[in-house]
């Protein structure tokens, strides 16, 4: 039984993280590590790992629930049914598949522990999935991509061309970026070599009889002379620039200034975290490891969109009364270099409380997946540094961002 002391029946309930898994993260091409799996599979695999490692009896769990964000082909019709059917969980248990683009995996977590602090729930699952390599991106043909007229309205542009009007905006040029891809490479090079996944990562098996343990992206002997020599990546979108400079004319000409260095790369993975209340856990009998102790969700302007994962910090720091200078660690989600730099300079923080085990630009982005890697990364290094708050956040397509603040149990 846990040794943790829970709040008494007379405060309101609150939502625990138990535990924490994922698969490492394969590169988003056939040749991938990750490409032989569905993404069923990869969800499957990881919902009996969460029941095996904890003792977890699946008729506890009340829901599942897993952020996708492209919903079609094998990431289509409610995967999160899929993977407890497939995973031969008690057909009792439900599953709900959500879409928040890039913060789909900690928009689950955020749904999750809101059903856990209002009392319909007692025990979920929740985290996201993304198979790349199988459900390319932009594959949904979804109106805000492909509907010129939508586009046009709305003011969707392409992720790469909003980091580089914010790159713009703040003054950034390349050399700044690069010396931040750099560094972030470095700290998942340490991360990884050092084991600091190896409590999460549920090795996978390949098909030539061995197994996938290791994030297979980051780039070892990066450096900076390969940095420079790359082109930038979203500078022949002329189409894109023109609904930049039709919705902020005051801006002046784009600089162009991310590569596919200084982006986040494409990547297939999978990420849950089991949670409860007390009674939960009690009857998991297992001890919490975090509290969630405030979510937020926020929407900006859809063609600068990438401020979106910063707003939702600063909004989660006042709902739960706290300031930056409070906050142990950032999992800051890496949608390009700019984001990042001007996040740590806007905030006052130190490089060693900004993703230090590096981020999505070294180690990959599985869209729906990476929200929740980043909440179990946050809580895994707050254990490891002995820290109290941690904050994860990420800016999303059409301005979305959402974050979520833990505190060490």
């Amino acid at each position: 039984m846990p040794t943790f002391a829970f709040p008494t029946a007379e405060l309101p309930p609150e939502a625990y993280v138990l535990d924490y898994v994922r698969t490492p993260r394969g590169k988003a091409s056939p040749r991938g590590a990750l490409h032989h799996l569905t993404p069923a599979d990869l969800v499957e695999r990881l919902l009996g790992a969460l029941a095996e490692r904890n003792g977890l009896d699946p008729h506890l769990v009340d829901d599942v629930v897993l952020g996708v964000a492209s919903q079609v082909d094998e990431q289509g019709a409610n995967l999160a049914r899929t993977a407890v059917l497939l995973a031969g969980w008690p057909r009792s248990v439900p599953g709900v598949t959500l879409n928040r683009f890039c913060a789909s995996g900690i928009d689950a977590v955020s749904w999750a522990s809101v059903a856990l602090r209002s009392a319909s729930s007692s025990v979920m699952v929740a985290g996201g999935v993304e198979s790349v390599s199988r459900v390319p991106i932009f594959s949904d043909r979804g109106p805000m991509w492909g509907d010129a007229k939508v586009v046009s309205a709305v003011g969707s542009v392409h992720m790469g061309i909003a980091a580089d009007l914010n790159a713009t905006l703040s003054g950034f040029g390349r050399a700044e970026l690069e010396e931040y891809a750099l560094l972030t490479h470095a700290l998942a090079a340490a991360a990884r070599d050092g084991g600091a996944w190896q409590r999460a990562i549920v090795p996978i098996a390949s098909p030539d009889g061995g197994e996938v343990a290791r994030d297979e992206l980051i780039r070892d002997g990066l450096t900076p002379e390969g940095l420079a020599a790359l082109p930038p990546a979203f500078a022949d979108l002329p189409e894109q620039d023109a609904i930049v400079a039709a919705a902020h004319p005051t801006v002046g000409p784009l600089h162009h200034v991310h590569t596919v260095g200084t982006s986040p790369q494409m990547a297939d993975g999978a990420a849950l975290l089991l949670l409860a209340d007390a009674a939960g856990a009690a009857a998991i009998g297992v001890a919490p490891r975090a509290r969630i102790v405030a979510t937020a969700a926020v929407a900006v302007d859809p063609v600068i969109m990438l401020t979106a994962g910063q707003r939702a910090v600063e909004l989660v720091l006042q709902r739960a009364g706290l300031s930056a200078d409070d906050i142990d660690v950032y999992e800051f989600a890496e949608a390009f270099a700019a984001l990042c730099v001007r996040f740590g300079r806007d905030l006052g923080l130190e490089r060693d409380r900004l993703n230090p085990n590096g981020g999505t630009m070294a180690t990959g982005h599985a869209f729906g997946a990476t929200g929740a890697i980043m909440v179990g990364g946050c809580v895994d290094e707050l254990h490891r540094r002995g820290g109290r708050y941690g904050v994860a956040a990420v800016s999303g397509a059409a301005g979305l961002g959402v974050a979520v603040l833990v505190e060490r149990l």
